[in-house]
């Protein structure tokens, strides 16, 4: 099963080497990884997406957790949580095909980021699906290069509660109150 894990790192050297070494010691394949800071710029977030039973990830989890440098490991799999990735493509073209690149592109909201007498390169981002879909869609065409991010999440706030106008109204009344002594003290 595929499993995707946000792991919060302090932002220090050999960090990403230690936990791909424990991937790779385990025998576990990291499908994609993504690292980057976060809004604390002493914080990076790695995002790892990998293959494996329950079992084996909890074991994984609990290898990453005894590593220096790990402040939060957190298997997003069975949360809800948002995931996007980025890639590039670059395409072959000619006057003929052009359009329907960019057809396909507008079909997946993609953006064409340069042009060239021969080539079309383009930015798509999304679910990795949408992203595999497109390249796929791209192939006969004749893909030249390829640079793929892999994927990034953060877990997912909103759980489905909705509230009706007259609660958000008092929510946004509450939020402009000043405080009182009785707030302040408690």
């Amino acid at each position: 099963m595929r499993h995707t894990i946000s792991i919060l790192v302090e932002n220090k050297f050999g960090v990403l080497t230690r936990i791909a070494g424990l991937f790779s010691a385990k025998g576990y394949n990291i499908e994609s990884i993504s690292v980057g800071p976060t809004e604390d710029p002493s914080i990076s977030r790695m995002t790892i997406v990998t293959n494996g039973d329950d079992d084996q990830i909890e074991q994984i989890i609990k290898h990453l957790n005894k590593l220096i440098d790990i402040l939060k490991v957190v298997d997003l799999t069975n949360e809800p949580f948002v995931e996007r990735e980025l890639a590039l493509i670059k395409v072959k073209v000619n006057p003929y095909t052009r359009g329907d690149v960019i057809q396909i592109s507008d079909i997946f909201r993609a953006k064409v980021v340069d042009i060239g007498p021969t080539t079309l390169t383009v930015e798509v981002t999304g679910k990795s699906d949408k992203i595999t879909a497109m390249i796929n869609m791209l192939a006969p065409y004749g893909i030249v290069e390829l640079a793929r991010t892999g994927a990034v999440a953060l877990k997912r706030e909103f759980k489905g509660e909705v509230y009706s106008s007259k609660e958000i109204k008092l929510i946004k009344k509450k939020s402009r109150q000043k405080p009182t002594e009785d707030t302040e003290k408690g």
